[in-house]
């Protein structure tokens, strides 16, 4: 089942952009690339409107399947400061061949999402905020960083047979978040389980709210991660809850404010949050069977 975020939902943000949605960066150099961006812009949105809709029609076509080995085997702290500046070094078919060796060891494909790539991509943005890397190299790290998950993703597809399936979620980082790739990490989960799914990035509150109020979604999943928007947090969940099509729809949030404090969910009027992907998508089908049986009950 493939993602309902494609080439044609990115194509109106390029060009509120001033960029065409056939811009290449490698065909006018890197220098060129980053001009198109004011200091005012995070890198996460010349990630997600730029680089994403690229890969995502470079990864439609068929991909063979690779044999899968399942296991729980762990990542720890000192694989993933090992493969951070890997990212910004290698190719990305380089990073595949790492990645394919993870897994080939009997590490889940959920572990590699949750615990190697995502905080790969935590640790490069703290790095480029701590002038430790620059741009170029932190944005091409990205860049691979999502041309990985999307292509692990066709070559280890989900087993279908324990797929929940059937449910809509929408996934969007608030604006001025500069970590976006937790929400393609918890998207690709949602979506391998059997979710009909959906992405924005630094959604607007209009845009959230016209996409809650003409589409029926099950759950909705916010990222916040800066300080500055939990202030405005609970107006937003409370305007999202009233003209939402589904009454019941659950909400929850996720990001470093909440991982660092998870009681702060209910404060600004969610219904729950998670520390990571994989437990976010747990506490999700709790939420919306819970909902359900209210319903129906």
């Amino acid at each position: 089942m493939a993602s309902t975020m494609r080439m044609g939902d990115d194509a109106p943000v390029m060009r509120r952009n001033g960029i065409a949605p056939d811009f290449a960066p490698a065909s006018r150099g890197l220098a060129a690339f980053r001009a198109q961006f004011d200091d005012s812009r995070s890198l996460s949105t010349l990630i997600e409107s730029e680089i994403i809709p690229r890969l995502m029609v470079a990864h439609s076509t068929a991909t063979p399947v690779v044999a899968r080995v399942d296991g729980d085997q762990p990542i720890d702290g000192a694989e993933v400061e090992a493969f951070a500046p890997l990212v910004m070094q290698v190719e990305a078919d380089a990073l595949l061949l790492h990645i394919e060796t993870i897994l080939a060891r009997g590490v889940a494909f959920d572990t590699v999402m949750v615990d190697l790539l995502a905080p790969t991509a935590r640790l490069l943005g703290e790095m480029w905020e701590d002038d430790r890397c620059d741009f170029v190299d932190v944005t091409m790290g990205l860049w691979r960083l999502q041309e990985v998950v999307h292509e692990i993703a066709a070559r280890y597809p989900p087993d279908r047979s324990h797929m929940a399936g059937g449910h809509r979620a929408l996934f969007a980082s608030m604006p001025g978040d500069q970590h976006n790739f937790g929400t393609v990490v918890i998207d690709e989960l949602f979506r391998r389980d059997g979710w009909l799914t959906e992405r924005i990035s630094e959604a607007e509150t209009p845009d959230l709210l016209n996409r809650i109020a003409g589409n029926w979604f099950d759950l909705v999943g916010l990222t916040i991660s800066c300080d500055c928007h939990i202030a405005t947090t609970p107006s937003i969940i409370a305007a999202l809850r009233n003209v939402s099509r589904n009454p019941q729809v659950c909400i929850m949030v996720g990001g470093r404010l909440f991982s660092a404090s998870p009681e702060l969910a209910k404060e600004v009027g969610a219904d729950g949050t998670a520390p990571d992907a994989k437990l976010a998508l747990k506490r999700a089908i709790e939420l919306v069977r819970e909902r359900e049986r209210e319903t129906t009950g």
